[in-house]
């Protein structure tokens, strides 16, 4: 037998249905008439970034769903839809036309939306019986149980205060809960009066029983005739998913096919590694809220004490890593370029008891202390961040003003990105922050080395060299106690081991590289027996939950992520970029040049698809090679370049890079390509 599913409102994504609308251009116009607006636009392109509201995303999700099982249809047994994906069920068992479905969506849709003011939070990793017994406390009575998705995931709706306090309860106590992004309690008692408006729009339609039996999410059996008030009591009763699921495996061997997503079907493989009940028992709703027998009551310290076997994604990688950087997971985002990693990012990260760095590269030092300024009023208290610190070959000394910058506003961890060596920048930040504890030599200022050698890791595993600590001593930069402490410890106590990635790497193999710098780490700290273990993480082309699980795999104490971090809604780059990145595959990326290694022939890895760069950025840097000066080009090509490459004459274009130069202090850079591309009048 088989069963199709439907899956609801938190499953829309920008580029939904693209391959659709084509196909079904009657419905699409259809659907665009009914909701005023043009549907493929909103699905496909969604500029005005309105997928995210309830009174958009039902409608669009009802529409897609609908043009894939028509596209796709499949001859099921049974039909079932997660919240609003039920009403596809319905229109799928044929209780309604296309065209009926949508205007109940559309109107569904807007009323949950008026019903604002409340929120809801997943609670994971504890069953029903144990969340409702926790409830049970009297300051818990706003707080009602919305949806019962698997055993060990559960979500609940409230008013926005009351939600806000079981969240940081929970927490307390230790109890996985996350908020969800929502402004309204769906599935509780809070959404009575749209339920009740509901149901007079409901008068105007006529419904017939369904053709194939659907599973109703609030009663967890089939529909029969009764449909409309069902449908209202969807809205304030919680969606009963489990129940669901566990009803349709009574039925026999059952095939869950899934359209368009696969939330639902992971939610199916957790319910079917519970044994099937030999009877469906239905518990009753009061307020809204489930409740077991008396007989069932366990006291809460003793549900609480009860092992948890199961793998949670906090418990995997360095529990010293977490501990020392105050982060829930052995997870870090990277730095990115020029702000790309923004302040919105490292913010929101941090709330949720994430990692993550500051983009400063490229910013001018009054930028990154406004981007500091901004981080540390919202963050106050002890939330993990921290900054990059790019390294500078050409400006040293911007690099140690930088480091200044960062000892100001008490910046306690960097991410040292491109170094070659341990410079007297980095070496300051390191050395200042030094401090003894009982004894124990503690680095309040941390780093977190970024590199992409076993030989440039050597140098962050082993202690600052002596040259440089004598160079800040005579400078009186630090103290003689801190020298002296300095030459206990690494310059880092967590490598981040650099694969190939966006990045200027050395195009490594995570396979290869990752376990040469752990076997390298061993040796280090044996030989100058450190009273702790270096940590040593992964980074490079992880951009999915099974990339990091290799990485843990082959023992990995954390991970950091880059590129795909420039998708997120915070990243500051633009919404271009975004949509270019969203939308690639693996092939999608080649390499270019580096911009501030031309000369050199170093290259990075860019994206292919949709854009020219790289092919011209190739083709430069081959002339480059070929020629000894700009007059060597042939005509044709020099003026190819200036049309197609620049934009503008290549006379302009020097006169803006010697502007630039000579603004920078760089004029010796000026006169040495003056000279090498015999350019002096």
């Amino acid at each position: 037998m088989k069963t199709i599913m439907f899956p609801g409102q938190g499953s829309q994504y920008k580029g939904m249905g693209k391959e659709l609308f084509a196909s079904f251009s009657a419905e699409k116009t259809i659907a665009s008439e009914i909701l005023g607006y043009d549907i493929e636009e909103l699905c496909v392109r969604d500029p005005e970034k309105k997928l995210s509201q309830t009174q958009y995303a039902q409608p669009a999700l009802y529409v897609v769903n609908a043009l894939a099982y028509k596209k796709e249809k499949g001859n099921p047994d049974f039909l079932i839809g997660h919240s609003l994906g039920e009403y596809n069920a319905l229109l799928a068992a044929g209780c309604f036309d296309f065209e009926t479905g949508l205007k109940l969506v559309k109107k569904r849709g807007e009323l949950m939306q008026e019903a604002s003011g409340g929120g809801m939070a997943a609670v994971l990793d504890i069953d029903i019986e144990t969340l409702k017994l926790l409830l049970s406390d009297k300051k818990y009575d706003a707080i009602d149980i919305a949806n019962i998705n698997t055993p060990t995931q559960i979500v609940v709706s409230g008013p926005t205060e009351g939600i806000n306090a079981l969240v940081k309860d929970f927490e307390t106590k230790k109890i996985r809960i996350i908020p969800l992004f929502v402004n309204a309690a769906f599935h509780s008692r809070y959404m009575k009066s749209a339920a009740t408006r509901f149901e007079e729009f409901l008068k105007q339609f006529k419904l017939v029983r369904p053709k194939i039996p659907v599973i109703s999410n609030s009663e967890a059996l089939p529909y029969d005739e009764e449909i409309k008030p069902v449908l209202c009591q969807q809205i304030v009763k919680p969606v009963r998913w489990m129940d669901s699921i566990q009803f349709l495996r009574q039925k026999g061997a059952m095939d869950f096919v899934e359209i368009q997503s696969t939330i639902l079907t992971k939610m199916v493989n957790e319910i079917s590694k519970k044994p099937i009940v030999s009877k469906h028992e239905y518990k009753k709703l009061s307020n809204n809220k489930l409740f077991t027998n008396k007989e069932e009551e366990k006291q809460i310290s003793h549900i609480q004490s009860q092992p948890n076997n199961e793998l949670r994604s906090e418990d995997i990688g360095s529990k010293e890593f977490k501990r020392d950087h105050n982060t829930k997971y052995a997870y870090v985002a990277g730095s990115m370029y020029r702000g790309i990693a923004s302040k919105e990012l490292v913010i929101t990260m941090a709330k949720a008891s994430m990692l993550s760095f500051l983009g400063t590269g490229g910013m001018s030092l009054s930028k990154i202390e406004e981007n500091i300024q901004s981080i540390q009023k919202v963050l106050q208290k002890n939330e993990p961040y921290g900054m990059n610190l790019l390294h500078n070959l050409v400006e040293p000394e911007v690099e140690f003003k930088t480091v200044e910058l960062f000892i100001k506003y008490n910046i306690r961890l960097v991410e040292a990105s491109a170094f070659m060596n341990i410079t007297k920048a980095l070496a300051y930040y390191m050395v200042s922050g030094l401090k003894k504890v009982q004894g124990k030599v503690i680095a309040s200022n941390k780093i977190i080395a970024k590199v992409s050698r076993p030989e440039i890791a050597e140098l962050f595993m082993s202690p600052i060299p002596q040259r440089i600590l004598k160079k800040l001593l005579d400078e009186n930069l630090v103290s003689k106690e801190q020298i002296s402490m300095a030459t206990e410890i690494p310059v880092s106590w967590d490598i981040c081991v650099e694969a190939d990635s966006g990045g200027h790497t050395d195009r490594g193999i995570p396979l290869v590289l990752l376990p040469a710098i752990q076997t390298l780490r061993d040796g280090i700290c044996k030989e100058h027996a450190y009273n702790k273990r270096i940590r040593v993480g992964l980074a490079g082309g992880i951009g999915t939950p099974q990339a990091a699980a290799c990485a843990f795999v082959m023992g990995a104490d954390f991970v950091l992520t880059g590129s795909i971090n420039q998708c997120t809604i915070e990243a500051g780059t633009s919404d271009l970029v975004k949509d270019l990145l969203q939308n690639i595959n693996v092939q999608d990326t080649t390499y270019a040049p580096a911009g501030d290694m031309f000369e050199l022939g170093a290259k990075v890895q860019v994206l292919r698809k949709g854009v020219l760069f790289p092919s011209r950025a190739n083709k430069l840097y081959e002339l480059y090679k070929q020629y000894n000066s700009y007059e060597e080009i042939p005509a044709k090509i020099r003026l190819a370049l200036e049309r197609d490459y620049f934009k503008n004459e290549f006379t302009i274009i020097w006169s803006e890079v010697q502007s630039f130069l000579k603004k920078k202090g760089r004029t010796s850079e000026i006169e040495k390509w003056l000279i090498r591309f015999d350019l002096c009048q």
